[in-house]
């Protein structure tokens, strides 16, 4: 019996296996129903690299770790200042001089305000193990006292070495060394869509690090008011920056520094959804100006642009303006664009081969050169492409190096009025005042654009030179004389300390 059950068993073993054989050779190569044949499918997958492609952001831990203890916090202090409001003049001031003793009736003397001091906060950048910091110039300007807390709570007074309200920068030193510094990104290859964090010292909080994307660059959104010639090219945001944030960090998911943050756009003054940041780019080159020259080295292009945030100017177009490119209103004498022959009208493609559309992309673009560097532009003059090598100036209209001059504090531009403008308002000459900005005017008087000077302390003005040389000969306080020309009577500004601002 026990040999019939195993042979039993054999044969139904071998039956079994022959009828699996058979029903695999009658299916083998047919594909089930349910799964495509890929091979015959029309259609190419477009970087298809797995499951990897469903994952979700990217990790910010270590560009975060980067880029904290970079971060420091930045507090000011700044002491009660007077303000010398315009004053007419007065009456029996030229029969009793100083001693006028109807002063106290018509205010010569007499009319200031005091505004009390002031304290504030804001972040900055150690850009150097030896202590070089890198901030927004509104954080430190009119600031006596500047303190810096690291991100381990080490505090130091730091020393302002340079200034330039024009990109709303500024560069501090503290006396330390072995610090945590951040690498340089390269804010040219930045791309509208990828993440950024934002890192600083919001609302006096400690170390904050936020996150988002870069939601557009080269934006112009006419926050900077310090700068007499303003470059603004924002890489903008929509990473959380409040007040605090200013001069804090933009950095990529690798932790390189790719901006400074400067403004948000926010109808209450905090975070509404948008902050700004001024591209490494610009800052790497004013960095390097503030060291070797103290000051930085402006080049200009020598145009004039459109203001298409002008309505008035949009309501008089009669052309509609190019769909790329930036088309120049004018060219200005003496200019390196005068130069080397362009004309209103052009509209420039490119320069050293790169793309421009729009006036901050431009402005953005040549603020990265320095007087006397050449550029090749590429435009449009009727239709036809052209190319011309042009040398920058600076804004003298030369290409030498330009040093900071006591009309650089004042923080304004100055033009000469031409004889025939002196001669309609019935002065022999005088010197008008334009884009007040970050400096002495604004902080020690309420002076307004538009005011011609006519004469300082006891020296006559007629032209820009004059001017510099009658403020050169002060030895601290000086009266400013001058007019407006829709205004009647003179008008008198009191300068104080003007040889050892307390800026």
């Amino acid at each position: 019996m026990k040999i019939k059950n195993i042979a039993a068993t054999v044969l139904i073993s071998a039956a079994t296996a022959l009828g699996s054989v058979f029903l695999y050779s009658q299916f083998k190569g047919k594909p089930d129903a349910g799964v495509p044949v890929l091979a015959k499918v029309p259609v190419n997958y477009v970087s298809y690299s797995g499951p990897s492609a469903s994952a979700g952001p990217a990790d910010f831990e270590e560009a975060a770790g980067i880029a904290s203890p970079a971060t420091v916090h930045i507090r000011t202090k700044t002491r009660p200042k007077e303000i010398s409001n315009n004053m007419p003049h007065q009456p029996f001031g030229d029969l009793f001089g100083d001693n006028d003793p109807f002063s106290q009736f018509f205010g010569h003397g007499g009319g200031r305000y005091y505004i009390p001091g002031q304290q504030a906060a804001g972040s900055g950048v150690l850009v150097s193990d030896d202590g070089y910091i890198v901030t927004c110039n509104h954080v430190v300007d009119g600031a006596d006292t500047v303190t810096v807390t690291l991100n381990n709570r080490d505090t130091y007074t730091a020393r302002v070495i340079g200034r330039d309200p024009n990109t709303d920068l500024a560069l501090l030193k503290i006396h330390a060394s072995h610090l945590p510094y951040i690498i340089f990104g390269n804010s040219d290859d930045v791309k509208v869509g990828q993440w950024v964090l934002a890192v600083g010292y919001p609302l006096n909080l400690e170390t904050t690090v936020t996150a988002g994307i870069v939601s557009a660059k080269s934006r112009d959104i006419g926050v900077n008011d310090d700068g007499v010639n303003p470059v603004e090219s924002f890489i903008q945001t929509d990473a959380a920056v409040n007040p605090g944030n200013s001069g804090g960090a933009l950095v990529n998911t690798e932790g390189q520094l790719i901006g400074i943050t400067s403004a948000i756009a926010s109808p209450t003054g905090s975070y509404a959804g948008y902050a700004y940041a001024i591209p490494v780019n610009l800052v790497k080159k004013a960095v390097n100006d503030l060291l070797k020259y103290g000051t930085v080295q402006r080049a200009f292009l020598g145009v004039s642009l459109p203001n298409l945030e002008n309505p008035a100017y949009r309501a008089s177009l009669t052309n509609p303006m190019p769909e790329k490119g930036v088309q120049i209103m004018g060219v200005e004498p003496g200019g390196g664009a005068a130069a080397a022959g362009m004309k209103a009208g052009d509209v420039i493609l490119s320069v050293n081969g790169v793309d421009v559309n729009t006036e901050p992309e431009l402005m953005e673009l040549i603020a990265g050169y320095r007087p006397g560097d050449r550029v090749n532009v590429t435009f449009l003059r009727g239709g036809d492409k052209e190319s011309l090598n042009i040398t920058l100036r600076n804004k003298n209209g030369n290409t030498g190096i330009v040093r900071t001059t006591i009309l650089d504090e004042l923080g304004a531009n100055f033009q000469t009025l031409s004889p025939a403008q002196a001669s309609k308002l019935g002065i022999s000459g005088g010197v008008q005042v334009q884009n007040i900005g970050s400096g002495i005017i604004r902080e020690q008087t309420d002076m307004q654009p538009g005011f011609i000077i006519t004469k300082v302390g006891n020296y006559p003005v007629t032209d820009v030179a004059s001017l510099r040389s009658a403020i050169e000969k002060q030895s601290g306080n000086v009266q400013v004389e001058g007019i407006y020309p829709d205004q009647d009577g003179v008008f008198y500004y009191g300068l104080n300390n003007i040889k050892n601002p307390s800026r």
